[in-house]
Parts: structure tokens; sequence; C-alpha cells
């Protein structure tokens, strides 16, 4: 159940101990290095601010942690990303002249409770990081007041939670996820795919409630399901059984929900059938070399897509990536940029923006209510504007990646907003799949937040 549950969140970290901390000195080399990220000017800067406004917060520093499961995934993109912003960050003087340090903490996929209660005593604010069972820790987190500006989201009782600000375009509750990709795909580019549709999914109760509402999104948006199943979360060693009846249903398009390692399993299978649906949606987990590496011929046999939902492609030559990479050429040479990296770094900045803008009486009030104010945040230019002001609907634009031998290229998805689609409406869904626990849950509210 683990191995899927984290597959589907595709959340990860792999920085070593969940102690470790950095980007308490940066780097001094704070003369070559730019205060600005794309079009945000002076992210962060030298300064006189003063004084311990808030746990975490001294004369010197502000001390943040970074949820990762490294312990379990040994994947390091939340840990490199924390080291290039703090790095970046504090060579630039910081948050008003206070360092950011990061402590990353070591969820290991099961031990969220305890890590959230260590952050609890110690830092002022989670940022840029995630973990696959974060619901286990967001009751302590809300008991706590501790705000949380994550990467991403895996569970729906930490997705919509209050004291969170999701910086980068993500799955919102009560909005059907992958809409606008399903309607393109459905209607615009594969219409004959629309009666057909497959999904095969991990069986576990994480990803099972994932599943329904991919079913109630691929059905709003004109799909109809020919083929729904289950797979062994722990894996499986012969997909031909799946292949024979995805084969025998005529299955056009195809919805993967689980690990890329088992996508890629299943599309050899097809391949050796020589079966081909008109698309295959490998999920943005599968956004990497290493599934390109894994699918080989199957490549080029099969039509694997991915909705990044609104966030720039790696592969794109636009200023503001070609500065994200030079970053971490700079401060992570060894790290490799992913998508989650982009949302964390992302995070990272509306945090650091955020902060600076209370001067030096930087409290958990302030800073939430500075971030929350951001009514079309673009990270710089590294994504489409994303409302974070709370209950706001999601962004509506995606952008689609298609996967070949060569490498992840755009597909045809028709773009109206630069690197973006932005004209079909988002959707609400109508199941009952559960809902983010708030404040008074447990006996808080707003007023307690300083």
């Amino acid at each position: 159940m683990v191995v899927v549950a984290f597959a589907a969140a595709g959340c990860g970290g792999r920085d070593g101990s969940g102690t470790e901390e950095t980007g308490a000195e940066g780097t001094g080399s704070s003369s070559s290095v730019s205060s600005s990220f794309g079009d945000l000017t002076d992210v962060c800067q030298d300064g006189s601010a003063k004084g311990a406004t808030a746990q975490g917060v001294t004369d010197d520093q502000i001390q943040v942690g970074v949820l990762s499961d490294v312990g379990f995934t040994k994947n390091s993109e939340f840990g490199d990303a924390a080291k290039v912003f703090t790095s970046w960050c504090n060579d630039n003087g910081g948050i008003n002249g206070r360092k950011l340090v990061a402590t990353t903490r070591d969820t290991k996929l099961m031990a969220v409770r305890q890590q959230m209660s260590e952050a609890c005593k110690q830092d002022f604010a989670l940022v840029g990081g995630g973990a696959a069972l974060d619901a286990l820790g967001t009751k302590e987190r809300l008991t706590c007041l501790l705000p949380n500006f994550p990467a991403q989201v895996a569970q729906l009782t930490e997705l919509g939670a209050d004291l969170s600000v999701q910086a980068s375009p993500s799955q919102s509750i009560g909005y059907l996820p992958y809409y606008q990709f399903r309607t393109w795909l459905l209607k615009d580019a594969y219409p004959q795919s629309a009666n057909a549709v497959g999904i095969i999914n991990g069986d576990s109760p994480v990803t099972k409630v994932l599943g329904d509402i991919q079913v109630e999104s691929t059905e709003a948006a004109g799909g109809k399901f020919v083929y729904n199943d289950l797979y062994p979360a722990s894996g499986v060693s012969d997909w031909t059984p799946y292949a024979q009846s995805i084969k025998n249903k005529g299955v056009k398009g195809l919805i993967f929900f689980g690990d890329y390692k088992q996508l890629a399993k299943l599309e050899s299978t097809l391949s050796g059938m020589n079966y081909k649906p008109d698309w295959i949606d490998a999920n943005n987990n599968a956004y990497s070399q290493s599934f390109l590496d894994l699918l080989g011929s199957s490549a080029e046999k099969q039509n694997n897509l991915v909705d990044l939902g609104g966030v720039l492609p790696i592969e794109s030559t636009d200023p503001v990536m070609n500065q994200l990479k030079d970053l971490y050429k700079k401060y992570a040479p060894d790290a490799t940029i992913t998508l989650p990296a982009l949302r964390a770094f992302s995070a990272w900045l509306v945090f650091a923006k955020s902060a600076a803008s209370c001067g030096d009486n930087v409290t958990r009030a302030c800073v939430m209510s500075a971030a929350t104010k951001e009514a079309a945040w673009t990270a710089g230019g590294l994504q489409a504007p994303q409302n974070l002001t709370p209950g706001a609907a999601p962004s509506p634009c995606f952008n689609v990646e298609k996967a070949t031998r060569s490498g992840w290229e755009a597909a045809d998805f028709g773009p109206d907003q630069g690197a973006y689609r932005c004209n079909i409406p988002v959707k609400r869904w109508t199941g009952q799949y559960g809902n983010g626990m708030k404040l008074s849950d447990v006996g808080k509210s707003m007023s307690d937040v300083q």
C-alpha cells in the first residue's frame, strides 16, 4: 500500500537525515548572484531586522522545516530545492538580514506524526516539502498552529486544511483534477477514444479514493469507461493478464495511477501484443528521464502523455527556467531538477516574499496574511497564475508533455496563454471524497494564530 501511496502522491526528498540543516551560512558570493528571480525583484535582501518575534525567528535567522520521505524514497528533490533556495537567498542577505535555515524532517513515509511533532517544537513554518501520507500529521500541525507552504499535498485531509498555502498549481478540494486535460484528450485530440476509456489503479485505500475522483473527472469530460481495474500494491510480476484485458476490452485511452515502474512493464507487454491505445495518461509522476529509460522502445510504440498542470516544462528555454538551472548549477550541481522541485521553488519564493513584507515583525499571522493576498502568483514566471486566496478556484491552465525516445516534448494541446492552455473552465466534483481538516476541528481559530 505504501509504495502505491507514494507513487500516487509523487512526493519525495533525498538530502540525508531528517535533521540536516541547510542554508545557515550561504556561500558568501552574493556579489555574483542576482536577488531577482524572473519578474520578481529583490526576493531576498540584506537588512537590520531584529527580534524574536515568533518560534523559530531570532535576530539572525528564521528556522523552517522541510517534510520529506527521504528515508523511504532516497529521492532528494525537496532537500535539493531547499539547499538551492536558502543558499541563494542567504547570499543576498536573507530575509531583511535574517538567514534562512531549513531542517529536513525525514518522515520515512510512516513517521509523519513524529516529525510533525518535532517541527511543532522548533520551526516557524514548513516550506517546500511534502509527504505521501501527509494527513497523518495534519491534526498535530493545526494544533500547534504551524503554517505549511508545501511543494505538493497528497491526501485530502491535508489538501483542504487550514494554515496551508499551495503556491504551485495543484488539485483543490471540491474541484475535479485533470478535467481540462481530459477534455482536450476526449473532445479535441482523440475523440474516437471517448467511449473506450480504461483506468488501472494501485490497490490501496489511499489511491482508491484518488482513482474514484479520476473516474468522475474523466466522465465529466465526456469519457465512458469500458475497463476499471486494480493491481496489487506490491507490484505485478506478469502484466500479461492485465494487458490482455485492456486489449480485449478495446481500451483506446488508458489512465494509469500508480508506480511508473509498473507502467513501463505494462507497456512493454502491450507493445509485445502489438496493441497501442490512442493515448496513455502516465500521470505526471512519470515526467522524468527515469521513466523514459524504463520505457525503452515503448516510448515510440506507445503514446504517453502527462499533464504538468500549468507548470513550465523543465525543457523550456524561457529565461526564468534558464535562471533556475543556473542556480542549481551553482548551489547543487549534482542535483536533478524535477517537477516537484519546481513546485518546491514556487513555495519557497512565496514564503520569502511574504516574510520579507513583514519587515522586523515576522509572525505567522503576518506571513500567512501576505501570502494569501497573492491573487495571481506565477513564481516569477515558473507557472501559470494561481490565486492563493483561501477557497479560490484552482487555475484552469494546463500543459501537456509527450514522451519520446529523445526526451520529453510539448504535445499539440493548443496553448492560448504562453506555454499554457487556459480556456476550459474548472469544474466542481459531485462525489463525497472527504474534506480538509480545519482549525475548528482541533478547537482553534485564526485568532489564535500569532
